[in-house]
């Protein structure tokens, strides 16, 4: 993602998905910064106690994570803004109408929402985790053939 230098990743109470999928990318992209924050956050909890053990499992620290609301600085900051659902996007681009064209559902390229596993077994957390790594994977790739458009000179587009 050599485009995009902070990424802020949003979900509905800032911990489960959000954390997840912010760990994840900071593994990806030490370089980059990236955040996470909650439309209805559950300001100063921790992660969910299944979202730290699965983490753990694929070798991710996430307990240091406190939770912590969406806010205009926040978003203000951000060169992307990556939410689990369409109605989190269309919420941040309402709200927030300078952030159209830079907020997009994480599973924009496999046409997926996240699904919420607060309060629900292993497995959906499972689920969860792996739809935000297939996203992920697909915006790997959409960033790479982005990055090479983008350093083609004009004459070569003609």
């Amino acid at each position: 993602m050599n485009t995009f230098d902070s990424i802020l990743v949003v979900c509905v109470g800032n911990i489960c998905r959000s954390p997840m999928a912010a760990a994840i990318l900071r593994e990806r992209y030490p370089d980059k910064h990236v955040d996470s924050a909650g439309l209805s956050a559950l300001v100063g909890h921790s992660a969910d106690t299944k979202a730290i053990e699965l983490m753990a499992m694929h070798d991710i620290d996430i307990s240091s994570h406190i939770a912590k609301p969406i806010s205009e600085a926040l978003v203000s900051h951000a060169d992307l803004i990556l939410t689990m659902s369409v109605s989190q996007t269309k919420w941040i681009e309402n709200r927030w109408p300078h952030c159209r064209g830079r907020t997009f559902r994480i599973g924009h390229w496999i046409d997926k929402d996240i699904a919420d596993p607060y309060q629900q077994d292993n497995s959906v957390f499972e689920t969860s985790r792996q739809d935000i790594d297939d996203s992920l994977e697909q915006w790997a790739i959409k960033m790479s053939e982005a990055i090479v458009i983008k350093e083609l000179k004009v004459s070569e587009c003609y």
